[in-house]
């Protein structure tokens, strides 16, 4: 990557024309102008290579510690694709509560053991789970694991039981038309991915206490628009196609939703009642500790921490943890695209924002060839955003400074003489 001097990248970005279909604010570019090495700024500059969109997201609270928000953008517009990868991860954990609630089951909670058939072509069945302290699987453990390391066969479980209608009906009617999430991660075809499982809820005694049918999607979606990235990708058979590869039928979230949907679960009272999901209040601790806790702190499931370490899944301060701070976030990456959204509280210096943000690593624009530069570009990239939006906002003058004791939480803590064998080997 050829690194240019700094006062020709400055002057080139101010000289760089936003599309009438992408955002970009001047005073979030200003802020990002203000730090960072030569490599961030070349991303930057090349922004249209390395398809980076950032969205800064500024609270600010009243003298009643209500909060306001106001978002900045860089390069930010629903007209460019970035790959949402494992951030789908968290719209159908809410989803996947919301249902539970909606569902009015007696005995049936987010806690109630969870068991899959496998009743049509590509399905697995699921009757157990040794990373769970039951031995047993449920939806609290499906959104432990999705947000803890983001396992994916946790989200391929949620997935399942919300089913690909109301999963996009439920999005669609809170207010996100362009959200299309249609696909598991896993080698399914279109038809299959339509199909859900038959799902048994059980008691503690092992009996059956609500039986959900396997579901169809007859439901229509729009992919009239159509994505294409790269010059070429490995397909199925391990054969190099020289044309770049469609994403036009793949799951989409406009990054500016993205943001939203955790703002709304965060600070449900801070978006329009129509985008709120119907949640309990211990939904909301539950959501907020595994959002936040690390996995040296999780004793269900035992990760190895030499591999999933404390800042695995936060991009944005994936080099260092510290102690006064918590990040509550998902994070998803593949086919060269880095996604994180998060909500940043430090509690010792009572400072508290959002970052949203992606960018597309692909030197040799072969997708599926497992060669990106996550460690040389794009991990270095969102650490240093991370960086310079927080000494921003460190700095920066409050009129009021925020209450946060709704985000200071109980964390589990691991038993030092646990001798279980820790888990090295998840596909997420």
């Amino acid at each position: 990557m050829k690194v240019l001097p700094l006062p020709l990248l400055f002057a080139l970005l101010l000289q760089t024309q936003v599309s009438a279909q992408m955002r970009t604010d001047a005073f979030l570019q200003k802020i990002l102008e203000s730090g960072g090495d030569s490599l961030f700024h070349q991303v930057l500059i090349q922004k249209s290579k390395y398809r980076v969109q950032i969205i800064y997201t500024r609270i600010d609270r009243d003298s009643k510690n209500k909060p306001s928000f106001k978002n900045f953008y860089f390069n930010t517009g629903d007209s460019l694709y970035y790959y949402p990868a494992s951030t789908v991860k968290l719209p159908l954990a809410l989803l996947s509560l919301e249902k539970l609630n909606r569902m009015h089951a007696a005995g049936v909670d987010k806690f109630t053991t969870i068991q899959y058939d496998s009743s049509y072509s590509g399905q697995k069945a699921l009757y157990k789970d040794s990373t769970s302290a039951s031995g047993m699987p449920s939806i609290a453990q499906f959104i432990r694991k999705a947000f803890l390391i983001s396992d994916n066969d946790a989200y391929n479980r949620m997935y399942e039981f919300v089913g690909q209608q109301e999963i996009n009906r439920n999005l669609h009617d809170k207010g996100y038309p362009q959200i299309r999430i249609v696909r598991q991660f896993m080698p399914m075809n279109e038809e299959e991915n339509r199909h859900t499982n038959l799902i048994r809820f059980l008691n503690s005694t092992g009996k059956s206490i609500f039986i959900q049918p396997p579901a169809y999607n007859r439901d229509s979606f729009d992919f009239s628009r159509k994505v294409m990235l790269g010059r070429g990708y490995i397909n199925g058979k391990d054969s190099l196609v020289h044309e770049p590869m469609n994403f036009t039928r793949h799951n989409n979230i406009p990054l500016e939703d993205l943001q939203q949907l955790l703002q709304s679960v965060l600070f449900p009272m801070s978006v329009p009642e129509k985008q709120r999901f119907r949640l309990k209040p211990d939904d909301y601790i539950f959501l907020y500790r595994y959002l936040s806790q690390y996995p040296s702190e999780t004793p269900y499931p035992k990760y190895d921490t030499s591999i999933f370490y404390d800042s695995y899944v936060k991009f944005f301060y994936r080099q260092q943890r510290r102690p006064a701070v918590r990040i509550f976030n998902k994070a998803g990456w593949a086919y060269g695209c880095l996604t994180d959204v998060s909500y940043v509280a430090d509690f010792k210096n009572r400072i508290e924002f959002m970052i949203t943000a992606t960018v597309y690593t692909n030197e040799d624009e072969i997708l599926n060839d497992d060669k990106y530069e996550y460690d040389t570009v794009g991990f270095p990239f969102l650490y240093q955003l991370g960086q310079i939006i927080y000494q921003y906002d460190l700095l920066r003058e409050r009129k009021f400074l925020p209450d946060l004791k709704a985000f200071k939480l109980i964390y589990e803590h691991r038993d030092p003489e646990d001798t279980r064998p820790s888990i090295r080997d998840v596909d997420n």
